[in-house]
């Protein structure tokens, strides 16, 4: 990893050429040689139902991308039907929608800020646009950091007004947004330049907009560049000035940013407008203890939950099966429970298990992932409590009952960079490629049903996943948490390695259970 430059790839709108777009891409990469990526700005999908068939051929399978695509939300109306989600997710192999506003981070340390859409007004925002309280809840938390030092990339699917001043050809398009872009690109440091000769030199960003996919005039739709991600410069690198830069065309809108505030503010409904207009009558029907039927009116039909499918065979885990080892478990709920690792990398180190027979995160109901989430945030405050970061693993390959496994890692052992980079490295080392999904991303989203994985949750939310195509090293998790760079326990890579006595075992699973009891949520219900 290192300062190695990133070779990224952009293009405009694509507006449902995908074919033309990975055409061209693999005759760059074909004269060029690999690129890591392609950021995708502006509309993805097109209105028509030949763009709506090509895309199928991606969706089922048929087809891929030639490179990790990552692409923004909506831009209009009639796109919205193909983002399942508005948090982000695998739409395809290869094609990864980023979300409706957020910071994407590669295993590199590359930051992209995101805002999907274009800007209104209008609360609730309809699913392809974005509001001033939509820039704000993205810069806030970033700025209110004092060790924020700017992202690399922002990627909108709009022009931010006033970007053209000081260009040789300036020029101005309707598809430019009237506020809140001001106030995003001064916050997001990465992208404020200085007044040359009037301030001491800040790192300097690049505009660029590029042309629709495909069009007729022929006009420049995909640019290639390298980055080295800012957080890996040295510092006099990151401010040297090129010959061409020029004073921040933003300064001049920033009258026009503090008009775009006072507009947002007139724009916000009363706060009761939150919840229902205390004011308003109730529809016929619609009288106090009464549920209001949505859509139409119709009744709201309620699934039966499902019941999990039997084991073929005998299961280890199933907590029902004579051959589940009792004497290791430490917490049962209703749908879950939590058991000592046999040959753990760590004492306190768990399994947190359906109590039916599911083979995976993915098959899970509803309800078992709620108490399984319930389960991993309570483990989470007994190690926090113990002075301990929180590793969460779960390999779906060659195993058929899901074991999430948690690991507690002391905080002063390492931080959960070095934790993070020690599961990149190793996977590059062993040629897997494990790549970063978007914070708030559902497992679901990504993997279907039976879809061999590898998958990492960290203590900050970050994620890591590896769909298996082939062979995949059985004790890779633990052998990256055992390393010298995390736990520093390598004998204990392989857990039939660390064999303990009944009594031994026994011994721990009282202890832990007595430790863990004031975090014990099913012992309170």
């Amino acid at each position: 990893m290192g300062d190695k430059p990133l070779r990224v790839l952009v293009c405009g709108d694509v507006e449902g050429k995908i074919n033309v777009l990975f055409n061209r891409v693999t005759s760059v990469q074909k004269k060029s040689g690999q690129f890591d990526l392609l950021l995708c700005v502006g509309e993805f999908f097109g209105p028509s139902p030949a763009d709506e068939a090509e895309w199928k051929e991606y969706k089922s399978g048929a087809k891929k991308a030639p490179i990790h695509t990552y692409i923004l939300g909506a831009a209009s109306q009639e796109t919205v039907k193909y983002f399942p989600s508005s948090d982000g997710c695998e739409l395809a192999e290869n094609i990864t929608y980023l979300g409706r506003k957020g910071i994407f981070t590669g295993a590199s340390g590359l930051q992209i800020a995101y805002i999907s859409g274009r800007g209104g007004h209008q609360e609730p925002a309809p699913a392809h646009c974005f509001t001033p309280k939509d820039v704000t809840s993205l810069v806030a938390p970033l700025v209110s950091n004092t060790k924020f030092k700017g992202v690399d990339i922002l990627l909108t699917s709009q022009w931010p007004r006033g970007v053209w001043q000081y260009g040789n050809n300036p020029v101005k398009l309707h598809s430019v947004c009237s506020f809140g872009f001001v106030d995003l690109l001064s916050s997001l440091d990465g992208v404020r330049n200085h007044m040359v000769l009037q301030e001491n030199a800040r790192h300097v960003s690049r505009f660029i907009a590029l042309a629709n996919v495909g069009n007729l005039a022929k006009k420049k739709y995909l640019y290639a560049f390298s980055i080295v991600p800012l957080k890996n410069m040295d510092p006099t690198e990151l401010v040297k000035q090129p010959q061409d830069v020029t004073e921040n065309p933003y300064r001049k809108s920033a009258r026009e940013s503090q008009k775009d505030r006072l507009a947002a503010v007139a724009y916000e409904e009363p706060a009761s407008q939150f919840f229902f207009d205390l004011g308003k009558k109730p529809h016929a029907g619609q009288g106090p203890g009464r549920k209001r039927h949505s859509d139409g009116d119709r009744p709201i039909q309620h699934k039966q939950p499902r019941k999990p499918p039997q084991p073929t065979g005998p299961c280890w885990f199933c907590l029902a099966s004579p051959e589940v080892e009792k004497h290791l478990v430490v917490s049962i709920g209703t749908h879950c429970y939590v058991a000592l690792a046999k040959g753990g990398l760590t004492v306190d180190h768990v399994l947190v298990l359906p109590v039916g027979h599911y083979q995976s995160v993915v098959d899970l109901g509803t309800e078992v992932v709620a108490e399984m989430e319930r389960y991993k945030g309570a483990v989470k405050e007994f190690y926090r409590s113990r002075g301990c970061r929180c590793v969460i693993f779960e390999r779906n390959y060659r195993s058929q009952h899901l074991q999430l496994q948690v690991v507690p890692v002391p905080l002063d052992k390492c931080t959960t960079e070095d934790i993070k980079e020690a599961f990149v490295v190793q996977a590059q080392e062993q040629q897997i490629e494990l790549l970063e999904i978007p914070e708030h991303t559902d497992l679901k989203q990504i993997a279907q049903p039976g879809t061999p994985y590898f998958y990492v949750e960290l203590d900050t939310g970050e994620k890591l996943f590896h769909r298996i195509k082939k062979n995949f090293p059985l004790q890779f998790g633990r052998e990256v948490l055992a390393s010298e760079a995390v736990l520093n326990t390598p004998t204990r890579a392989d857990w039939r390695e660390c064999k303990s006595t009944r009594e031994e075992e026994e011994a721990q699973a009282l202890s832990f259970r007595q430790a863990f009891s004031p975090f014990d949520f099913s012992l309170l219900e």
